[in-house]
Formats: structure tokens, C-alpha cells, sequence
């Protein structure tokens, strides 16, 4: 499934990025320079840094993420998606908590199926609602 964030750069929340920084264990005095650039302007490197906290990755699930979009890629075998489908509804809500709003146009999902049986349906993506 490939996401994209709406103004994605506009969205950074300085208290929530702070945070993040501090769990980090940043420098406070490069926290708090971040933190008052951000009330003048963003880019993509602090919204890296602002998404960095959501990483995945197993033998079945991997995330990958560049500027404003993000892929989460899934095997799915014998008809078992629940790692996938998981995943995908971990981050929708991961982006609700850290006031990212997804691009629902922009955001699409693609099925490679080897199988010479009948495909899997495809589920509807919810962001708040």
C-alpha cells in the first residue's frame, strides 16, 4: 500500500516532534533550536525526523518510507493477510495520534497475485471515521 500525506509539512506538531527528539536523547539545546525553528518553517528532514518513531519490518511486512511517502509492502500467503492488514491499521492510526492526515486520492494499494486462483479483495482505508 502506497500513502501520501496531505500537507504533510504543514501538519508537524513542534511539542509532539520535542518529544520525540527527547526519547531520542538529542542535545536539549538542539530540541529547543528545532523546536522554535519550527514555529518559523518545516522541511522534509524534520518531518523525517517527526516519523521516524513508526518503523516495521519482519519476514512477511516492511515499511519504507520517503519524504511525504510512505509504502508498507506484505506478503500475503495462503490467504492470510493479518500481518499486512494490521500493519497498514497500525499506521492509519499512528498518523491519526500524530495529527498526519493521509492523502485518501493519493494513497493506493496494488496486489500482485501468483496464485491461478481467485484474487483476495481489497479493504476500504478509514482515517477518523
Amino acid at each position: 500500500m502506497f500513502f501520501h500525506f496531505s500537507s504533510a509539512f504543514n501538519t508537524i506538531q513542534p511539542l509532539l516532534l520535542r518529544d520525540k527528539l527527547m526519547k531520542m536523547e538529542v542535545d536539549m539545546h538542539l530540541v529547543t533550536w528545532i523546536t522554535d525553528y519550527l514555529k518559523r518553517e518545516t522541511t522534509a528532514f524534520l518531518f523525517t525526523l517527526y516519523t521516524s518513531d513508526f518503523k516495521y519490518n519482519s519476514e512477511l511486512c516492511h515499511m519504507q518510507k520517503f519524504s511525504d511517502d510512505t509504502a508498507i509492502v506484505g506478503c500475503v500467503r495462503n490467504g492470510s493477510g493479518e500481518e499486512y492488514r494490521s500493519l497498514v491499521e497500525d499506521f492509519v492510526e499512528w498518523c491519526t495520534t500524530n495529527h498526519l492526515k493521509l492523502n485518501i486520492t493519493k494513497t493506493k494499494e496494488m496486489c500482485i497475485d501468483f496464485r491461478r486462483s481467485k484474487a483476495l479483495s481489497a479493504a476500504n482505508l478509514h482515517q477518523g471515521g
